[in-house]
Order: structure tokens, then sequence, then C-alpha cells
């Protein structure tokens, strides 16, 4: 239940609404599909090896690109965590503006202030139980807005966004396929969730939790209810016109659902980013601190950030981390599909065992390098369109070379090591 807070994020039915907008119904239910058979493959792969060596993303992370490398990971995850939290947290504020008035900065602290006694426990003691509770009141909440919208607006009556007159430089199903790969960040979710599973379990969590049982509700079933309640109530093909559709739809009651929703999906990007700031603190400047500091300074971080200008550059920047965060998958899949022929060897984790920069660490660089270059040059549109896959196919590639010729360094599950708390700090 914990990690199903993701699914209640209103940025899947924004995500659907703005890739319909721009492609078309069709093509978008097309590309959602494609996305949800991959995201469910990819996650499979990941949910399993996480459940069974039950490493975080850092420790996975540190025989692929040594110290400094895995916390650059761990500092790239936290910071997306961080720009999800702002994005889901000013929703929120911007329906208590809607709904009561008076300034939107002192929502934006509100919304940083409720949230913290909700996330300061830990996954098994509190946000397990906490999202449990709150998972059927936004679903039912949703399939609620959708049946007073179709008493309200009859479907002839529902201008549903239609194709652009003239095709961009790739296939409109293409295209949604390309915007979902922005959300890699999912994979690297999946991981420090999955590690918390039981072994016995993998092949349940492989297909359901976090596979595509996981993305038919979370991608299908949220951005076709976005789009059609964007569509039938005439609001805006951006963030706020989701929130307005629902309220729109269900007035006190849709402000209830968006409430439930953000706090659930706020758990997870909350845990998430204090837990990754923790393990960059710890590995690089050896500061060891509770976990609760660093909720506290997630909080203070979001806050800030929610005061500037935030959807004039929040976008560019998720689109160069989700470069560095679809490269990062890539070589994670390449890593697990080779280790997958000696089950007897598990990734080194061992401080005094590990160079500061692996060579895995310079091909994530560079082709993460490449990738941004793509995605900003202008000369060649349909390479900035494709740059997430070039992207992929580059890391991938490169570290199946750069891992041939020097293989990451293993520890052997059949030797008597022990492994304590300081070799991994």
């Amino acid at each position: 239940m914990a990690w199903w807070a993701l699914f209640s994020a209103m940025f899947w039915l924004y995500i659907a609404v703005a890739s319909a907008n721009l492609v078309g119904v069709t093509d978008t239910i097309i590309g959602m599909a494609l996305s949800i058979a991959v995201y469910g493959i990819i996650n499979a792969v990941l949910s399993k090896y996480g459940a069974r060596t039950g490493l975080t993303v850092e420790l996975f992370s540190r025989s692929l690109f040594g110290i400094v490398g895995s916390a650059l990971a761990t500092l790239i995850f936290a910071a997306t965590a961080i720009y999800y939290i702002v994005f889901e947290g000013s929703i929120i504020a911007v329906a208590f503006q809607q709904f009561f008035g008076g300034d939107i900065n002192l929502w934006y602290l509100a919304v940083v202030v409720y949230i913290l006694p909700l996330v300061i426990g830990g996954i098994h003691n509190w946000l397990d139980r906490l999202n449990g509770y709150l998972l059927p009141i936004y679903f039912l909440g949703l399939i609620a807005a959708v049946i007073v919208t179709i008493v309200a607006h009859p479907g002839a009556q529902v201008e549903w966004p239609a194709a652009p007159a003239e095709s961009g430089p790739v296939p409109g199903w293409l295209t949604t396929f390309l915007v979902y790969m922005g959300v890699y960040i999912m994979m690297m979710y999946t991981f420090d969730y999955a590690r918390l599973g039981k072994k016995k379990d993998e092949k349940f969590h492989a297909h359901v939790s976090f596979g595509w049982v996981f993305y038919i509700f979370t991608f299908a079933f949220n951005g076709l209810i976005g789009i059609y309640l964007t569509a039938a109530w005439g609001t805006e093909g951006t963030e706020t016109g989701v929130v307005n559709a629902i309220i729109q739809a269900l007035g006190v009651v849709g402000l209830l659902v968006i409430v439930v929703s953000q706090t659930r999906i706020n758990t997870a990007s909350y845990y998430l980013s204090s837990t990754n700031l923790d393990a960059f603190a710890t590995r690089i400047f050896r500061l060891a601190l509770p976990r609760w500091v660093w909720v506290i300074v997630t909080s203070a971080i979001a806050y800030l950030v929610m005061l500037t200008n935030v959807l004039s550059w929040i976008l560019v920047a998720l689109a160069w981390q989700g470069v560095f965060v679809t490269a990062w998958v890539a070589i994670a899949l390449v890593y697990i599909l080779r280790s997958e022929r000696d089950t007897s060897d598990l990734p080194e984790v061992r401080r005094d065992h590990l160079s500061a920069i692996a060579p895995g660490a310079l091909v994530w660089l560079v082709s993460s390098a490449i990738g941004i270059w793509l995605t900003e040059q202008e000369a060649i549109p349909v390479l900035a369109q494709l740059a997430p896959i070039i992207t992929f196919v580059l890391a991938g590639g490169g570290f199946w070379i750069t891992s041939t010729v020097w293989p990451p360094r293993v520890l052997s599950v059949t030797e008597d090591v022990h492994v304590d708390e300081q070799a991994m700090a």
C-alpha cells in the first residue's frame, strides 16, 4: 500500500491529458498501452532483483559507478522526488486557494507543514496503513467524478482532443511513449520499495505490485479518466485544468479527493527523497543524521522551490534528470540480465573494496550528456524527440562493452564474508 501511493498522483491524469492534446486520443491510448507493457517488463526485472538482494539504489549503484558515482545517483533520485513533491503539493495549494481564497504562498507553507507528521514514520509502521486507508477514497472519488460527469454531460456533448492536422517528426503513438519514458524515475522508485519485499513473493510483486497490473491502473485508469473529465468540462489541459474538472464535478468532495491523492503520492516522494538525501550526505560528507531530519530538509527545499516561478523551469529540469534516470535504468538492466548467469554473486558494497569512480560512471555520464544535448538541440527535431531511446541504447550498449572489459566488482555469497554497517557507510 505504501508503494501504491504512487498510483494516485494527479500527474498521471495530467500527462495523459497533455499527450491527448498533443497527438490526439487514439495515439495516446496506443502509446499508453505500449508504455504499460514496457514498464511492466522492466519493473518485473528490477523488483525481482531488489527483493532478492535487499539493496537500495545507492548500494546497487556502488559496484556499477563507484562510491562517488553512486552518490550522484542518490542526489538525482532525491532531487527528482522533491520536484514531484513540488508539483503535487502545488496542486493541493491551488485547489485550496480556489476554494477558500488567500495568499498562495501561505497555502504552499500549509501543504509542506501538514504532511510532516505523516511522513516521519517508516513504511512498515505507518505509511503502509495510511495509504491503505486512503486508497478507496481516491479510487471511488474518481469513479464518482466520472458518473457525475456522464449525467451532467452526455457523450454527444463531449469534445475529445483531436489529432493535429500536421504530423510531427515521429508518429503520435511514439510521441506518447517517449513522454512516458520521461518518468522512468518510477524504476528507481520500484527498486527502493521492492527491496523491502519477501523473496518468496517476488513473482506476485513482479506482476501485480510493481508490474503491468499496477501500470494498467496508474497509466490507463488515471489517464483515461483525466482525458474524459477535462474534455467533458471543457477545462484547460494543464496541471490546474485537471483539478478544476474534478472540483466542478464533485465540489467539496472533489477537493477531498485531491487532498487524499496528493497526501498519498507525497508520502512516497518524501520517503524516497529523505532516504536518498540521507544516503548522499552519509556517503559524501560522512554526516549521519536521523531520517526525520532529512524529511524536514526535504520540506524546506520543496517550499523554497514552490516560491519560485517553478513551472518556467521545472519541466526542463525534469527533462534533464529524466535523461540521467533513463541511462541508469538501461545500465541497471544490462547488469542484472548479465548477472543472472551466476546468482552466487552480488554487487560489491564495501567502501574499502571500491574505487571512487568506476568505468560504468563514465558510460552513464557520457550517454546522459549526449542525451541532454540531443534534447536541447533544435537543428534536427526528430533527434530531440528520440533522445530518450537513443540515450537508453547508448547507455546500455556502452555499459555492456565496458563491463565486458572491466567487470564491476562483486561479492560472492559463497564466501564467509561479514559486511557490517560501517563497511557500507
